[in-house]
């Protein structure tokens, strides 16, 4: 599996996807479902004429399940005899395989910053394997987590989301995934050319992350950031992270000024709060518990 942004042909992003090869010839891209259609429209006008190349979109005919966590390993073992070792199934690994009886879509990929595991699978084997997992965590201890714990943990990541971080007002070098863009492959990709501006020096703004002394309210998108008292971004998602016990704000400012620490403040409920760059992730910042 690889993270894949797909450029507009201005190189600003349009898409940002889990991209999962799982033969010579067939694909699983992964996004934001909220998006499924839109994306669809964007890959239904770009596809080759010539019928070389088909697309579906699999809606809720495949369904998936998130496990995290320290123990996320052990609780798979016990469905499976293959080997799901950090060697044989090492991070950003994907494979078809069984888990109890059902047939899934195994991928090594977490949006926690944790140890974890995505699955897709068909409806009808959603629900026996969701009562797997559950049986099999029960001596580790297993719990549910929703979308707000899920987001809480990806911000103590610095991890952007889709339509907050992720738009396509936004270059991949404004949004930090630059890394993620193959500028030296040899296919001539929409956007190639804009996106190799962008690294030249036309992308303005740079995705930060920062740390509010917020009171009893946290951010929650479009507040103004401040850098010795003139306005110079704007926050794009923040949320409580209950893990470092910090309130956290993650948005935009230039680049010029992107990696000054102190002197930021951040407007909330018309009050301006102290905030501080959080040059690393809160959680594991050398990413060494999601690949063990």
């Amino acid at each position: 599996m690889t993270l894949a942004p797909m450029l507009k042909e201005d190189g600003k992003l349009i898409g940002d996807f889990t991209l999962a090869k799982l033969g010579e010839n067939d694909f699983l891209v992964i996004g934001s479902g909220i998006a499924e259609d839109y994306h669809m429209r964007w890959f239904e006008m770009h596809l080759p004429k010539d019928g070389s190349v088909t697309l579906t979109a699999l809606g809720l005919s495949l369904v998936g399940l998130s496990i995290a966590g320290p123990d996320a390993r052990r609780v798979l073992q016990k469905l499976t005899h293959l080997d799901l070792s950090a060697e044989a199934f090492p991070f950003m690994a994907v494979r078809r395989m069984d888990l109890g009886m059902a047939p899934v879509i195994l991928g090594r990929v977490s949006y926690t910053g944790d140890l974890g595991f995505e699955l897709w699978m068909k409806p009808e084997y959603q629900r026996y394997l969701f009562d797997c997992i559950m049986d099999a965590g029960r001596e580790f201890g297993i719990r549910l987590f929703g979308l707000r714990a899920l987001n809480a943990l990806r911000l103590e990541k610095s991890y952007g989301s889709w339509s907050r971080e992720y738009r396509p007002l936004y270059g991949p070098q404004e949004a930090e995934l630059g890394r993620f863009v193959a500028h030296a492959k040899s296919a001539d990709f929409i956007g190639k050319a804009a996106a190799a501006q962008e690294i030249g020096g036309s992308g303005r703004m740079r995705l930060r992350t920062f740390v509010v002394d917020a009171r009893d309210a946290d951010v929650i998108g479009d507040e103004p950031i401040s850098l010795n008292g003139t306005v110079r971004g704007w926050v794009t998602s923040g949320g409580f992270a209950h893990a470092s016990g910090v309130s956290v704000a993650i948005g935009y400012v230039p680049k010029e000024i992107a990696d000054v620490e102190e002197g930021w403040s951040i407007e909330l409920l018309g009050e301006m709060l102290p905030a501080r760059l959080q040059p690393q992730p809160l959680f594991d910042p050398q990413g060494s518990r999601m690949r063990s």
